[in-house]
């Protein structure tokens, strides 16, 4: 019972922090420019490659460790688009406070992951992967889409709110098949 009081509180304590730093802007209290979105929409995908990078040292579980490749794929693959459009716009992606701290936050949640083993490890990370997608969908839908000024930056956020939702489907569907 210990045990998953303790993992409890680490779900809700991580989900809490994603949460702040991703959904505790709002256009009131932040605007972005569309650099300031790039740099971002890459750090949000870099934070989660190295979720699964971490996932992928730690876990034995087989949904697990094809969960977490299937992460580090599409999440570079969105890397790589992104870092296209803005080539091809012009747009160097700009350091901001929203980056830094989701960087912050994340740095937080790869030491408590890192201190878990075994099945703690796994369900810690997919409880992690669970909360941390269903952040970043609700600041792509309520933050970063409504401030993007360039069309085809907008696009190509309004684009991958799909994937973000299957993987937060993907992250349900193991998490329920780990209880």
């Amino acid at each position: 019972m210990k045990i998953i009081n303790t993992l409890l509180i680490f779900a809700i304590a991580t989900y809490a922090c994603l949460l702040s730093s991703l959904t505790g802007y709002t256009q009131e209290k932040i605007r972005l420019t569309d650099a300031e979105i790039a740099s971002i929409g890459v750090i949000a995908n870099q934070i989660d490659i190295n979720y699964a990078n971490l996932a992928k040292e730690k876990s034995k579980t087989e949904e697990v460790l094809k969960f977490a490749a299937t992460m580090a794929s599409d999440h570079k693959a969105v890397i790589d688009q992104a870092v296209a459009l803005v080539t091809k716009l012009g747009v160097t992606p700009k350091d901001n406070e929203v980056g830094q701290k989701l960087l912050n936050d994340s740095q937080t949640v790869l030491k408590k992951l890192k201190s878990k083993q075994g099945k703690a490890f796994d369900k810690a990370y997919i409880d992690n992967e669970v909360e941390y997608h269903k952040s970043v969908i609700g600041a792509v839908e309520g933050l970063l889409i409504p401030q993007a000024d360039n069309r085809e930056l907008k696009g190509f956020l309004q684009n991958i709110i799909p994937a973000l939702k299957a993987h937060l489907a993907h992250a349900e569907m193991v998490q329920k098949q780990m209880k």
